[in-house]
């Protein structure tokens, strides 16, 4: 029988993480084979369009109430038991959704998957950020994206083909899968240290990493041991710890981080990609062009394990960035030219180009990288609070999004509505120039170390320090 790597061991953990963000995906683009579905005359539904508007935004108004709902779970019972309380909601979720008779019951469904899907975006990349060696590290935080991909091309592709109540049938068993899986997955080492059981987070830490990782162990358990020394004694006040470097730098970068890849289309894309392709492309088979965009999407995040395993995180990020910006510059230059019958050229090839381009900067580093850098920049003291007020953003910025996309579009057209996309993008940008640093190959303490701006040592090493100190300054007396 061939032996059981640890890397393997670091793919079995991602993989029970990942078929839930799957299911999280296919919740973000449900909305986009439910609404054509309901509107049809033997639906039983009748539905305006501000409903419509909040069928798609509910998930993200979920978000943003229930923002800091992880960071007790995470904290305080573990990150198994928010693992576990995650896949529970899912499935729950999925089950009202398939039993719905009503609009009220179908809101209930997306409130319930949405309370699922803040709770795990803190966890996902915290967990596999935990779990994994930091040699891999960016290769395994990249799936996330490429499974949150795959949910919403897999959701969009069955939703084309069987009726939206089985499609949330087929998409119950993602997060039960997810539930077993997670039966057999350790603890996070991390955690398992900050909460003082270091022999157990030692036990953790060797089944995921092997022996070959001791440094990095000895260093996130010396850093507890020193924190904890640093508190005795000392009043920790809430002015304290939000005056921290290593505390609120992260929280403003990903703030931005996450406010980007929003802007860039993530989620209009996922719930309104009918739509916008008929806006740009004009009268064309907008579902079958969706397939394939979505398919595009799926390339590019698997491309994207790759590119980010090689490239730092700083040129990824920029270079995407900068790509989808001048995708939406030039979506907004053709639809003006188009509008005014000013093309130097007609054809079907331009437009398509155009969010070809957009899907493509998207998938390959503006929606990959803010997972990669929230498993990476949070401290550990802080990592579940500090990642559920960067989710504000998120929350934030996704439900304003989806509320607003059709009275955008309905007001400004859509020329206008990624114009205001392209000036959030900029700003976005401008801001994480200055604050992302680069942290390919960096161990999480090191990453650490380098917001605070210098290590935290351990009592016995400052006593050594100054032990060391008392005798070279006796020597140069003796000397004298």
């Amino acid at each position: 029988m061939p032996k059981i790597t640890p890397y393997m061991k670091q793919c079995f953990v991602t993989t029970a993480i990942g078929f839930n963000i799957i299911g999280h995906g296919a919740a973000s683009g449900f909305p986009a084979i439910l609404l054509p579905q309901l509107h049809k005359p033997d639906s039983g539904f009748k539905l305006t369009r501000s409903q419509d508007s909040w069928l798609a935004s509910t998930v993200g108004l979920t978000l943003l109430l229930g923002s800091f709902s992880a960071a007790s779970v995470m904290g305080t019972k573990g990150r198994k038991a928010a693992h576990y309380t995650i896949s529970v909601l899912g499935i729950v979720g999925w089950v009202i959704t398939i039993l719905a008779t009503s609009f009220w019951l179908l809101i209930v469904g997306r409130i319930i998957l949405g309370i699922s899907f803040v709770m795990m975006i803190p966890l996902r990349s915290a967990l596999i950020g935990e779990y994994t060696s930091p040699k891999s590290r960016g290769a395994f935080l990249a799936t996330v994206s490429l499974a949150q991909g795959f949910g919403i091309f897999f959701v969009h592709l069955i939703g084309s083909l069987i009726s939206w109540q089985r499609t949330a049938l087929v998409c119950l068993f993602l997060p039960f899968i997810s539930l077993v899986m997670t039966l057999f997955s350790p603890e996070s080492p991390s955690w398992l240290a900050s909460q003082g059981r270091y022999e157990e987070s030692r036990e953790a830490f060797r089944w995921l990493r092997g022996d070959q990782e001791e440094d990095e162990l000895e260093k996130m358990i010396s850093a507890r041991i020193a924190f904890q020394e640093s508190r005795q004694g000392r009043k920790i006040t809430m002015f304290g710890t939000i005056k921290k470097k290593e505390f609120y730098k992260p929280i403003i970068l990903m703030f931005h981080a996450y406010s980007l890849s929003q802007s860039c289309g993530l989620v209009t894309m996922a719930a309104f990609s009918t739509i916008i392709i008929k806006n740009v492309m004009g009268d064309v088979n907008a579902d079958m062009w969706m397939v394939i965009f979505d398919t595009e999407r799926i390339l590019t995040n698997t491309l994207a394990v790759f590119i980010i395993h090689k490239f730092k995180r700083r040129t990824m990020m920029f270079s995407a960035g900068g790509l989808s910006l001048a995708s939406h510059i030039g979506v907004i230059f053709y639809i003006y030219l188009r509008n005014n019958n000013s093309l130097p050229v007609t054809g079907i090839w331009l437009p398509a180009l155009l969010l070809a381009l957009q899907f493509f900067a998207m998938s390959v580093g503006v929606t990959p990288m803010p997972s990669v850098m929230a498993g990476e920049v949070f401290p550990l003291q802080y990592r579940s609070l500090a990642g559920s007020i960067s989710l504000v953003s998120l929350s934030s910025t996704m439900f304003l999004i989806l509320k607003t996309f059709t009275g955008l579009i309905d007001s400004v057209g859509i020329e206008g509505t990624y114009a205001v996309y392209s000036f959030s993008i900029v700003y976005c940008l401008l801001v994480m120039w200055f604050l992302m640093p680069e942290t390919k190959g960096r161990t999480l303490q090191e990453i650490e170390d380098g917001f605070r701006g210098k290590p935290i040592v351990t009592r016995e090493l400052i006593e050594k320090k100054s032990l060391k100190d008392d005798e070279t300054e006796l020597e140069t007396k003796n000397l004298t």
